[in-house]
C-alpha cells in the first residue's frame, strides 16, 4: 500500500516542476500524491506501452486487471503495479524526472505528444496515465530500488537526513561552497536550484561560504540543547538544516496554484512565495558547476576566481530610459508575466550542466589551436595569385635590364669571334697557301 499525504492540488492538473524549473523534491512528492488521487478506485488492464523514440527500457508487464499507486523519496518516484489476482507479484518502476518529466491523466483520445510511457484503464471510457517528458532526460528502472547514492529525503525523512549530514561533515563534499554542497543528493536528496537559493537567503548564509564551516555552527548550536528548546528554535529561528525541510514543505502546502503542466499557466502564488530566486534586486553568480546562484549581499570567500556578480535586476517599469526595441520586433505588452521570463532563462541555464561546460571548453581550445595553425601556415606559404605574378615579372624585368647593361659594348671595342669561326678561318688560310 502507498501512504501518501493528502494533496490540495486540483485532481485534473498535471504535476510538473515549478515554472521553468527542473522538478525538485516538492514536485516529485506532489506527483506521487497526484497519481494516488487519480488512480484511487481505478483498475488498469493490458500491457504498458512505451514510445518508440524513447531509449529507456521496455516495461515487460501485462495483466488483465491491476491497480496503480505511487510513493516518493527525494528526487525519485516509485510506481507500484499490483495484479488484482495476485497481490504478492508487485512490479514497481522507479522514475527520475530529469529536466521536464511529469505525470498526467487523460482520455484515450487526448494522449500528449511526448507521453513516453502509458498505462490504460480497464473500463470504458478508457483513461491513460502518462509519463510525459518533452526533453527526454527523464529515466525509469523496472523493479529497481531507490538509488543507493542518494541520502534520506529532506521532506519525509528529516531526522535521518539531519543525522546523515552532521555525521559526515568530514567528507570532502563539505569542503566546497555551501551552495554547491546543497545540490549533492548524497546528503541533500530533494534540494535543487530554486530551493537552495531560498534556503540560503532565509538563513542569511553567504552562498560561497565553506559548507563545513556553515554546518559546524549548526552542529554546535543544537548539540547541548534539550528537546523542548530544539523544537522552540525550529519554529522561531530555524537553522540551515531545518530550512532544508521546512522550505520544501512550504512549496507543497502552497495549494491549488500547482499547475506545473501546460493545462495551467498561473504561477502567481508560487512567484509571490519566492523571496530570492528570480526576484528583482538579487545578484547572480555561476557556481563551480555552471549553475546560476541567486543571492543577496556578500557571496562569500569561496567565490570562483574571476567571477563577477551580475548587477541586481530591477523590476519592470523602474528604468528611467525605456529599452529600444529591435526592428521588426513586436511591442511588449504592458503587463509581462514574470513566469514566462523564468521559463526562458531557466531553460538556458540548465543546459550549462557540468558535461556541457567541459565539452564547450574542449571545443574552444580546439578551435583556438586550429586558428593558430592556420595563421602559421599562411605565414609560411609563398604568395600566389596576381600579386605574386606581378612580383615575379618585376624581378624578371630587373634581371634583363641588369644583363643588358653589363653586356652592352662601346663602339671602339672590336667584335670578338667564337672559337668555331676562328678554326674555320685558319683552315681557309691553310688551303690557300
Amino acid at each position: 500500500m502507498c501512504n501518501a499525504a493528502p494533496c490540495t492540488t486540483s485532481a485534473c492538473c498535471t504535476v510538473f516542476g515549478g515554472p521553468g524549473n527542473m522538478p525538485e523534491g516538492p514536485e516529485l512528492h506532489l506527483s506521487s500524491v497526484f497519481i494516488n488521487e487519480e488512480c484511487v478506485g481505478l483498475h488498469f488492464a493490458g500491457a504498458v506501452e512505451k514510445s518508440e523514440v524513447n531509449k529507456n527500457p521496455e516495461v515487460h508487464f501485462s495483466s488483465p486487471d491491476y491497480t496503480i499507486c505511487a510513493a516518493s523519496r527525494g528526487k525519485e518516484v516509485k510506481l507500484l503495479l499490483t495484479p488484482v489476482s495476485d497481490g504478492d507479484k508487485v512490479t514497481h518502476i522507479i522514475f527520475r524526472f530529469g529536466m521536464s518529466g511529469s505525470f498526467t491523466m487523460v482520455n484515450e483520445d487526448e494522449i500528449p505528444k511526448h507521453a513516453h510511457l502509458r498505462f490504460y484503464t480497464k473500463d470504458a471510457p478508457r483513461k491513460v496515465l502518462c509519463f510525459v517528458d518533452p526533453r527526454r532526460f527523464g529515466s525509469w528502472a523496472v523493479n529497481g530500488s531507490w538509488q543507493a547514492e542518494r541520502g534520506p529525503c529532506v521532506i519525509q525523512e528529516y531526522e535521518k537526513f539531519r543525522a546523515n549530514v552532521l555525521a559526515n561533515l568530514s567528507d570532502k563534499a563539505f569542503e566546497k561552497p555551501i551552495c554547491e554542497a546543497l545540490l549533492n543528493q548524497k546528503y541533500f536528496n530533494g534540494i535543487g536550484n530554486y530551493l537552495r537559493a531560498e534556503i540560503l537567503f532565509r538563513s542569511k548564509t553567504p552562498p560561497f561560504m565553506a559548507a563545513r564551516a556553515a554546518l559546524e555552527d549548526v552542529k554546535h548550536q543544537t548539540s547541548d540543547l534539550s528537546l523542548s528548546k530544539k523544537l522552540k528554535i525550529k519554529t522561531e529561528t530555524p537553522d540551515l538544516l531545518q530550512l532544508c525541510h521546512l522550505v520544501p514543505n512550504e512549496v507543497i502546502n502552497l495549494g491549488a496554484y500547482k499547475g506545473y503542466g501546460p493545462q495551467q499557466s498561473d504561477h502567481s502564488v508560487f512567484m509571490k512565495w519566492m523571496q530570492c530566486y528570480y526576484v528583482p534586486g538579487m545578484k547572480t553568480l555561476k557556481d563551480g558547476n555552471g549553475r546560476t546562484m541567486w543571492f543577496q549581499g556578500d557571496p562569500g570567500p569561496l567565490t570562483p576566481r574571476g567571477a563577477k556578480a551580475r548587477k541586481p535586476r530591477k523590476s519592470l517599469g523602474t528604468s528611467s530610459k525605456p529599452a529600444k526595441a529591435a526592428r521588426g520586433a513586436k511591442k511588449p505588452k504592458s503587463a509581462v508575466s514574470k513566469d514566462v521570463k523564468v521559463k526562458k532563462e531557466e531553460v538556458e541555464e540548465e543546459h550549462l550542466e557540468v558535461k556541457a561546460v567541459k565539452a564547450t571548453r574542449v571545443k574552444v581550445k580546439k578551435e583556438a589551436n586550429g586558428a593558430e595553425k592556420e595563421q602559421k601556415i599562411k605565414k609560411e606559404k609563398p604568395q600566389r595569385g596576381k600579386k605574386a605574378g606581378q612580383g615575379d615579372e618585376n624581378e624578371k624585368v630587373a634581371r634583363r635590364s641588369s644583363t643588358r647593361v653589363s653586356v652592352s659594348k662601346t663602339p671602339s671595342e672590336p667584335r670578338k669571334q667564337s672559337p668555331f669561326l676562328r678554326s674555320q678561318c685558319w683552315l681557309k688560310s691553310s688551303h690557300s697557301d
